[in-house]
């Protein structure tokens, strides 16, 4: 398979410079130059595959050109040692339950193969691999932890001093080893900037083997997919797979990304909602057909906190530019912090389902939307305990932390202040 960038200016790439690099060279995103079609026999039988078949079944369309069957299916079985159950929350309304995995967060999933992918196209080549992430809150840790002892890999993360939840430093700030934690003075669009940049640095590059393991890379969030699958697998089981709608919390938009590229490989999904916050960019493109980036807001739902999304590119691109198209197939709505408090608690009196912040957005805008005879999924990417404070004094619940990620608490953290300049995180990479 070959992959071009949406920029439009970088020559095409194989799947292993596309993971290894991550960025095209001319800043555009990787996107696969066809996405493979999975056949009408394999939807027909999904109902009676367990995850494992299902997902490599999907990992096999998307990777199969590239990876020996044996390898991609050693791949999948290692990333998906956890399950991403469906539960019921109400009548027509389930969630996909996302935070079964290690760090309790959706990104175990991409980060875990990701690690794997790229192991299996850099062993044994000698040559060390920084890998640059920026986070928002999840990402850090789900990537930090993927990647954790892997030999020849160095991981850097970059937060938002003062933006994530102390849960969520914790489970990459502890760590140690291989794994280094950059506390910027900024936003995260100024972290996913300070990457970026670094990608385009000619000098930098020539000097050290650069690769990213945010959702820009392919191998991060395409195999997000396969619990959209899993989820449709479910509802067939249930006999309410047709008329299926998905509501996704949306922050750089990896994940909903990685839903469109399932739905034109073959999942029979009616539509998707995309559950924005306060950072409301692409609800506002939904309206007005206008993408406008803007400085990121901070809120409860702090993975959501993206300005200038990197996904959109991708989106963009796959529709044709086609605004129309784009919005007949999507939809929106926003969430203010008052309404995710609202929502937490009104979800846990009526249902005694505990929500996190992120699946807070997805549920309520899911609700307002749903129309009579359809079966709606919300995606709950991570557990409610990563924010107990909120979820404590919105539902008036104790919640109890799960001894993983206690585990996590009790380690020391070791952090690096960045400014928010790229010479002063040039200085850094150098200095290694």
């Amino acid at each position: 398979m070959q992959y071009y960038s949406t920029n439009g200016k970088a020559p095409l790439a194989s799947l292993e410079k596309a993971v290894v690099k991550g960025l095209a060279e001319d800043r555009g995103l990787y996107v696969p130059l066809r996405i493979p079609r999975l056949p009408e026999a394999f939807f027909a039988e999904i109902g009676r595959m367990d995850f494992h078949a299902v997902a490599c079944a999907a990992a096999e369309a998307f990777f199969g050109e590239d990876v020996p069957a044996e390898a991609l299916r050693k791949m999948v079985c290692d990333t998906l040692s956890f399950d991403c159950p469906l539960v019921q929350v109400e009548e027509n309304i389930w969630t996909l339950e996302l935070f079964h995995g290690p760090t309790l967060a959706f990104k175990d999933v991409g980060a875990r193969f990701m690690a794997r992918l790229l192991a299996h196209f850099t062993h044994g080549d000698g040559k060390e691999i920084h890998i640059l992430v920026a986070t928002s809150g999840d990402t850090g840790s789900a990537v930090a932890n993927g990647f954790l002892g892997v030999e020849g890999i160095r991981v850097h993360v970059l937060y938002p001093k003062g933006k994530v939840s102390p849960i969520q430093e914790c489970q990459f700030t502890t760590l140690g080893g291989n794994i280094t934690a950059l506390e910027v003075d900024g936003t995260f669009d100024d972290c996913q900037a300070l990457v970026k940049e670094a990608f385009m640095d000619a000098d930098m590059n020539a000097r050290l083997r650069l690769s990213s393991a945010n959702s820009i890379n392919i191998a991060r969030f395409l195999p997000q997919s396969f619990y959209y699958f899993h989820a449709f697998a479910q509802l067939q089981r249930l006999g309410r797979a047709q008329d299926a709608v998905f509501c996704v919390p949306s922050g750089n938009f990896g994940n909903l990304c990685a839903g469109l590229f399932a739905r034109e490989a073959g999942l029979p999904v009616r539509r998707f909602i995309a559950a924005n916050n306060a950072n409301d960019v692409f609800y506002q493109y939904l309206r007005t057909g206008n993408y406008c980036p803007k400085e990121s807001i901070p809120t409860l739902a702090n993975a959501m906190d993206v300005g200038a999304p990197s996904n959109f590119a991708r989106i963009y691109d796959i529709y044709g530019k086609d605004w129309n198209r784009i919005r007949a197939l999507v939809g929106g709505g926003t969430v203010s912090d008052a309404q995710i408090r609202e929502t937490l608690a009104d979800c846990h009196r009526r249902t005694g389902y505990l929500l996190d912040p992120h699946g807070a957005c997805a549920y309520r805008i899911l609700r307002e939307s749903l129309q009579p005879g359809q079966a709606g999924v919300f995606l709950e990417t991570a557990h409610p305990a990563k924010f107990k404070d909120t979820v404590e004094q919105a539902t008036g619940t104790q919640v109890e932390i799960p001894a993983r990620l206690a585990a996590f608490m009790r380690g020391t953290p070791c952090k690096t202040p960045l400014r928010r300049d790229y010479a002063d995180f040039r200085n850094y990479l150098y200095g290694l």
